[in-house]
């Protein structure tokens, strides 16, 4: 099992990264302003302008750490990659799979199922935590809405069926997002979900979490030896990570709608900590997100029960997990691929 390791997140825009012997140094033009061995870090996720050195990211490519850059508010730009060491004989495979219309279907019910069942999981948590808190009938209403779509879903027989439930199905969810955020709900009110860009303080959040969680699952696929870009149910498309798309679905609801939720409910983040632009969008500052990949950090480390497995795990190894429950599936070990149902 991959050991969970520190994650160097770097918010200083005009921060270089380069490499000294076997440290990480971080570089603010002249002025080194922090060193950490590479060996303790199984990931780095810079926000900076500025980049990386070549012999940095040739190191972190040999030793297997995750290197991705972002623009300063939070936009995915970038990850390194070395020799692909995968094997070859798996990713033909997944090939195969993706370019059959009744296979692919098979994998993408599994991962359309898992998020329609987390979504459901979610909102019964905050049905049983914050009962006297909550209008229980309109999340009642949305966890039967829920409820209902799974049969439809495990009946589906093509993606395009697949995708038209888990529309109506993330509708009926977001329809009832906003009940489920007891923070201050001037500053957080969820109308509808929206990018490109965020327009208001929760969407801006969500956002910058599907991003980071959308770095995380490509990572785990590549680490397993899978072709993130080769997706089931997110059709290719020249630079999109399909199958990191595919394997999120049915972790956005338990890893990253919840931590959200628990940022806004614990009253972590403030109107101070986004920034509202005369375009209407909504970012945040650089305070709310060393606050937020603070917290990201530290959720990382929480352990759970994975629900297949029967086995404690940390939350940041879900996305491993999942990547080598897809391999094995693939390669024939199992006779369907467990999608992670959250309990």
């Amino acid at each position: 099992m991959k050991k969970l390791l520190n994650t160097l997140y770097v918010m200083s825009e005009d921060a270089y990264l380069t490499l000294d012997g076997e440290n990480v140094v971080v570089k603010r033009g002249d002025d080194v302003v922090a060193r950490y061995p590479l060996h303790t870090l199984e990931g780095i996720m810079s926000f900076s302008y500025a980049g990386a050195s070549p012999a940095l990211m040739g190191a972190c490519a040999d030793r297997e750490v995750n290197l991705a850059f972002f623009s300063p508010r939070g936009k995915f730009l970038a990850r390194t990659t070395g020799i692909t060491h995968g094997n070859v004989l798996l990713r033909q495979t997944q090939y195969r799979v993706a370019d059959n219309p009744e296979k692919s279907t098979e994998i993408a019910r599994c991962f359309i199922l898992g998020k329609v069942y987390n979504c459901r999981k979610s909102v019964e948590r905050t049905r049983r935590d914050h009962g006297m808190r909550v209008d229980d009938n309109i999340l009642r209403v949305a966890s039967d809405q829920l409820k209902s779509y799974i049969p439809m879903i495990n009946g589906a027989t093509d993606t395009d069926s697949l995708r038209g439930f888990e529309g109506v199905a993330a509708n009926a969810y977001f329809d009832a997002f906003d009940e489920m955020i007891l923070g201050d709900k001037e500053l957080f009110r969820f109308t509808v979900r929206n990018r490109r860009p965020p327009l208001d303080p929760t969407n801006a959040l969500l956002s910058f979490a599907y991003s980071i969680l959308t770095n995380d699952c490509a990572s785990a696929l590549e680490a397993v030896g899978l072709d993130s870009y080769v997706g089931f149910m997110h059709t290719a498309r020249p630079g999109r990570k399909s199958l990191a798309l595919d394997l999120m679905e049915e972790l956005r609801p338990c890893i990253a709608d919840r931590f959200v939720l628990t940022l806004i409910n614990n009253r972590q983040l403030h109107r101070k900590d986004f920034e509202f632009l005369d375009s209407g969008a909504v970012i945040m500052s650089d305070d709310a997100r060393k606050t937020f990949l603070k917290a990201w950090q530290e959720h990382k480390k929480e352990e759970i029960t994975h629900p297949y497995l029967g086995e404690k795990i940390p939350w940041g190894l879900v996305p491993t997990v999942q990547a080598q429950l897809l391999s094995r599936y693939l390669r024939g070990d199992l006779d369907a691929y467990p999608p992670f149902l959250w309990k």
